[in-house]
This record gives C-alpha cells, sequence and structure tokens, in this order.
C-alpha cells in the first residue's frame, strides 16, 4: 500500500510540474503574438462596402499597401460607436490572426489616437 501511494504521488507531482510548464510555454507564445498597431479605424458596412454587419476595421499601411484588419473583442463594442459613420485615426493592441483569408486583430484595447 505504501509503494502504490508513493507511486500515486508521484505520478500527481510529474502531472502537475509538466502542466505547469505548458502552461508558461503557452503564455509566453501568446505574448509574443501581441501586437500594438496604428492605421484608420473605419466601418466594414458603412464605409468600406465589405460585411453585412457593421465591423470594425483598422487599414494599417504595411510598405506600400493597405493592409485590413478586422477587430473583434468586447473593447471594440463601444468603440465602433465612435468610428461608424466617420473614420478616425486609432491605435489598437491584440494578438493578430487569420480567418476565412481575413485578418483580425482580437483587441485587448483600441482608443482614437491623439491628434498632433
Amino acid at each position: 500500500m505504501k509503494i502504490l501511494t508513493t507511486i500515486l504521488m508521484s505520478a500527481a507531482v510529474a502531472a502537475f510540474a509538466s502542466g505547469g510548464f505548458a502552461a508558461e510555454e503557452k503564455e509566453t507564445k501568446d505574448q509574443a503574438k501581441t501586437v500594438t498597431l496604428e492605421g484608420t479605424a473605419t466601418c466594414a458596412k458603412c464605409d468600406l462596402g465589405t460585411a453585412d454587419t457593421c465591423t470594425t476595421v483598422l487599414q494599417v499601411k504595411e510598405g506600400d499597401k493597405t493592409v485590413d484588419y478586422y477587430i473583434t473583442g468586447e473593447p471594440d463594442k463601444e468603440f465602433h460607436k465612435k468610428i461608424c459613420k466617420k473614420s478616425k485615426e486609432a491605435k489598437a493592441t491584440g494578438t493578430v490572426s487569420e480567418k476565412d483569408g481575413k485578418k483580425t486583430l482580437e483587441v485587448t484595447s483600441i482608443e482614437e489616437k491623439a491628434k498632433k
């Protein structure tokens, strides 16, 4: 019985330790993907005509071309009201991914850029 308890405790410690390392590695990967982008925030439906519903798009100049990032995330819900009918310069921080051939930015923060 003592041996069985020792084996089970060792297995539990090993599982806990490896789970901790996996979580730490995942956090590091996620943190590496967090970016801050600046560009023109506009509405995909009302301004660009590329969506059926109002969606914030951040248009970012990358070299010679403009890349559209479709914004998702809780902070955008209030922000979209500011740009739906009139685009504004904005700064957004979040995680970039690609879905259905479109770049998306899951924002943790988005705000109107201060005018110079």
